[in-house]
């Protein structure tokens, strides 16, 4: 999916370089803003969360009172499901092409997880499948070198890239996966600046990936029904990763 994604954003880079190739001189909205030292903005947008998780495969787990249970569980994202993003953003103009972004925002968010008991079945002979709806609330503050083209009329597309430092607020008890507090993603991605009478807009698609295992490992500690034992060490290690589109308003 993410391929693809990328295949069709760098069709849409060619086909507007060689339309804004083409294109006369227009009187410019805003002649000045870039001229800025510093400003700020607010930004809103949606993403979708993904998570690739490592599973365990076959194991034997030893209860505490000796008793030993055989195991084969297979843990994956089966679903996407749009998320919401709000936030703020403090903008140093570098030079002419380049600019530094602090973004400080809110991601809103769900990955829906389906684990596949592979030594158990149900009524149809299938296995048996448990689901867990993987909330989370990140606060991220984003930190982003952007390098933007010559600007064109009333556009001036740029690429970016950055670190993103979150902290994960959610979590509960009842679930089988639980990620870490905090998390730490790289970020790519790319948008273009378009001029308007009384502000600029800023839509950009960026790519982030997280640099660590965001897996909890200590979640089987925190317990108290082992029946979901075999399901919380069906894991080992989990990265995430975040496909963002956004709207800055400047």
């Amino acid at each position: 999916m993410m391929k693809r994604v990328i295949v069709y954003i760098l069709i849409l880079l060619a086909n507007f370089a060689s339309s804004a190739s083409a294109q006369e001189r227009k009187v410019e909205n805003r002649p000045y803003t870039d001229l800025r030292p510093f400003h700020f903005g607010v930004v809103v947008g949606t993403h979708l969360q993904d998570v690739e998780l490592l599973n365990v495969g076959p194991q034997t787990i030893t209860h505490e009172d000796g008793t030993v249970v055989q195991s084969n569980i297979v843990a994956d994202q089966d679903r996407y499901d749009a998320g919401f993003t709000v936030g703020v953003l403090g903008e140093l103009r570098l030079n002419k092409h380049f600019q530094f972004r602090v973004a400080p925002a809110m991601y809103f968010g769900n990955r829906h997880l389906s684990f596949l008991n592979l030594n158990e079945q149900d009524a149809a002979g299938k296995p048996l499948e448990q689901r867990q709806d993987l909330k989370t609330a990140y606060i991220s503050t984003a930190l982003n070198l952007i390098f933007a083209a010559p600007r064109f009329n009333n556009h001036r597309p740029y690429i970016m890239a950055g670190i993103n430092p979150m902290i994960n607020l959610s979590g509960k008890g009842e679930d089988f996966i639980r990620l870490k507090r905090y998390d730490m993603f790289a970020e790519i991605g790319l948008g273009c600046d378009f001029y308007l009478p009384f502000f600029k807009l800023r839509p950009e698609l960026k790519f982030m990936f997280s640099l660590v295992n965001s897996l909890d490992t200590n979640r089987e500690r925190s317990i108290s029904n082992k029946n979901m034992l075999p399901y919380i060490l069906s894991v080992k290690e989990s990265r995430t990763k975040i496909i963002a589109l956004s709207f800055y308003f400047e």
